[in-house]
């Protein structure tokens, strides 16, 4: 079944504020990442349980169904998908591709996203470290830490993030922090829990403790 571009977004956006925890979703929570009022919110997602994509209780939240992940995981492998070929292919920044792939994974053509998955030689990640579902909508679950996680004196390599914002991903850019950036923790300051880094065996630098919650990496 064909859903419109908004249900789309709904779907997505429960997912990822669901894909940690087994607590249903709030409506605010929900207002809040789509950037709406509350009660457009609860006029979708009562939409969407009529559907039977969506498990809602009022004041208790909202959960994907069954068919609900599906679809969601759907319209996110496409969006994966597009961010990888944006990048491989065209050469976009990493910081540059999630508005496009935004408006490319409402794309209605099954056919068109497995030639997309066979051009790309069959990706398992995207160009932010995020695994992409498969056909079936299997996902590999995530099982790399933040970089909040690691003591003094470990190392680790970037695998991910966390918040792939354009602007996050601009600051990244800037503080020459990627995918396969080798890093190693050489202080957390007890004041605010920033921590100073060595990136790349070069010198010394000290990253916020926001950016430290918002970096997977693999210790090493």
């Amino acid at each position: 079944m064909a859903h419109t571009q908004s249900e789309e977004n709904y779907l997505k956006a429960i997912y990822s504020l669901s894909v940690d925890t087994d607590t249903p979703v709030s409506t605010n929570a929900l207002a809040e990442r789509l950037q709406t009022q509350a009660s457009s919110v609860t006029d979708m997602v009562k939409k969407l349980a009529d559907k039977k994509l969506v498990a809602y209780q009022k004041y208790q939240g909202v959960q994907l169904t069954e068919g609900g992940l599906h679809s969601a995981l759907k319209v996110i492998r496409k969006h994966r998908l597009w961010e990888t070929f944006l990048v491989e292919k065209l050469h976009f920044g990493w910081d540059e591709v999630h508005d496009m792939a935004e408006q490319l994974e409402h794309v209605q053509a099954p056919e068109l996203t497995e030639r997309l998955n066979s051009f790309l030689d069959f990706p398992a990640h995207d160009p932010h470290g995020d695994p992409i579902p498969d056909a079936n909508g299997h996902i590999e679950p995530r099982k790399a830490p933040t970089l909040d996680h690691l003591k003094p004196g470990e190392t680790a390599v970037v695998v991910g993030v966390l918040d792939s914002s354009t602007d996050f991903l601009k600051y990244l850019n800037a503080e020459s922090i990627g995918l396969g950036t080798h890093l190693e923790v050489l202080e957390i300051i007890s004041f605010d829990r920033s921590m100073r880094l060595r990136l790349d065996g070069g010198q010394g630098q000290t990253v916020s403790a926001a950016v430290t919650k918002n970096l997977f990496v693999k210790r090493v």
